[in-house]
């Protein structure tokens, strides 16, 4: 690292401040009300910072170069990306339409998400041989990106569709600042081990869907019965 260029060791160090922020900002953002003034401003910091956490990432990682971190990267701000911009497709629900943004971004995701997978299985040594790890990533994005791509073409049914997929695709975005955080803290002290990889994603899925459920529960429309008692 001593022997890396000066815009590498640059890169690193406001690397590692984006994703420190990132990580503390989260639980801010979502400890504050809702739709309120304080959640859009923390929320759209904690965009910026995954977004230059992606921009030094995919530099650093072509240049080690270290493919399976870049191609986690482009999923890993997905995810925060597209949580921010379902909050301006609410129309989708009615007659609006996706932006060519939103669908670029998506394309992109789902494609590169797509090799990763493939090369975890197929060509493993491409991506650091992070086999399983690559594998189970890649179809997250896939499944991610093609979850959203899906709504741009098929109006949604659900009139609050835009909150779900904004919590679940921020709640997943902060489980990659876990699982960064993991995967550069844990072996200093227990050593190397691909459950580092996967146990935020074990632990940050389920909250998904749980949490989606009960906002859903909370949003459904009350029986006739109900709104008489």
């Amino acid at each position: 690292m001593t022997h890396d260029p000066l815009w590498m060791r640059v890169f690193l160090g406001v690397h590692i401040a984006a994703g420190a922020s990132s990580f503390l900002l989260a639980p801010v953002a979502l400890a504050t009300a809702k739709g309120g003034k304080a959640h859009r401003l923390w929320g759209t910091v904690y965009l910026w910072s995954m977004g230059i956490v992606a921009a030094t990432a995919l530099p650093m990682a072509l240049y080690r170069p270290v493919l399976f971190l870049a191609l986690v990267a482009v999923f890993s701000f997905y995810a925060a990306f597209s949580g921010y911009r379902v909050t301006k497709l609410k129309a989708l629900a009615r007659d609006g339409s996706a932006e060519p943004i939103d669908w670029i971004a998506g394309a992109i995701t789902f494609c590169s998400s797509a090799a990763l997978a493939a090369l975890g299985a197929f060509r493993p040594a491409f991506v650091q041989n992070m086999g399983i790890v690559a594998i189970v990533f890649g179809f997250l994005g896939m499944r991610l990106a093609s979850v959203q791509m899906i709504s741009f073409v098929r109006k949604p049914t659900e009139k609050m569709f835009w909150w779900y997929s904004h919590l679940g695709n921020m709640i997943a975005s902060y489980i990659a600042a876990w699982t960064a955080f993991s995967v550069v803290t844990l072996p200093r002290f227990f050593g190397n081990n691909f459950l580092f990889w996967l146990w935020p994603t074990a632990i940050g899925v389920p909250a998904i869907v749980l949490t989606t459920a009960y906002y859903k529960r909370k949003f459904a429309p009350k029986s006739k019965a109900t709104a008489v008692a």
